[in-house]
């Protein structure tokens, strides 16, 4: 079953993290606008509340819950109700797709991936934002999952993990950015990003769809 239930609950204070830490979601939308094509059909897997895909001009959105989703509807997204591993799409309709933390929430990333692979456009491109779980912050939510309502049902995962997810599924990685060097408590400035994985707590990987 999806894990909804926590952003059901607690969507409210979902959107006030973006406002205590605005600082740290700047700099997790320029490593993943890095990767966002300028042009093309895209699509938000586990849009939420639309906090990256409306900034990123993504126009679509999936979510499996309707607390999120408002949010996202009002600011423009074109929204559907829907789990990751079950995308109400017909094959090869989209140029991109995001995923931004929701590899974490699945119940399978492995069936999430496959979905993608199946409606983007041959050539098509995913973009997936990461909690890097062997970096120092990474480590430290893992320390602490439990005191958070919404991390405490999460799985992380390695960037050569996630890389494994795509390769298995038949996706070519292309590039790799990270940021968020310092805890959230010390990220008092937009960081700059920097290439590859490794050093920093929140990762971005691109990777295109092979025939």
């Amino acid at each position: 079953m999806p894990k909804t239930e926590p952003f059901q609950r607690y969507h409210d204070r979902y959107e006030v993290w973006f406002l205590k830490h605005r600082t740290a979601y700047i700099s997790e939308l320029l490593a993943l606008r890095k990767f966002i094509p300028l042009e093309g059909k895209g699509i938000e897997v586990g849009v939420g509340s639309g906090r990256f895909a409306s900034p990123l001009g993504i126009p679509i959105g999936i979510d499996p819950s309707p607390a999120m989703l408002k949010y996202a509807s009002e600011r423009g997204i074109k929204i559907a109700e829907a789990t990751a591993e079950n995308l109400p799409f017909l094959e090869n309709c989209f140029d991109y797709a995001l995923i931004v933390t929701t590899i974490c929430f699945v119940d399978s990333p492995s069936e999430m991936l496959k979905e993608v692979y199946r409606v983007l456009k041959q050539g098509g491109r995913v973009v997936i934002g990461f909690i890097d779980k062997e970096s120092v912050i990474g480590q430290d939510y893992l320390k602490h999952q439990y005191e958070s309502v919404f991390y405490r049902e999460a799985t992380f995962f390695s960037a050569n993990e996630i890389a494994q997810y795509l390769l298995n599924t038949g996706f070519s990685i292309s590039d790799w950015a990270q940021t968020l060097a310092h805890s959230l408590n010390e990220t008092k400035d937009v960081e700059p990003l920097q290439h590859g994985y490794g050093q920093c707590a929140f990762v971005a990987v691109s990777a295109v769809k092979r025939g």
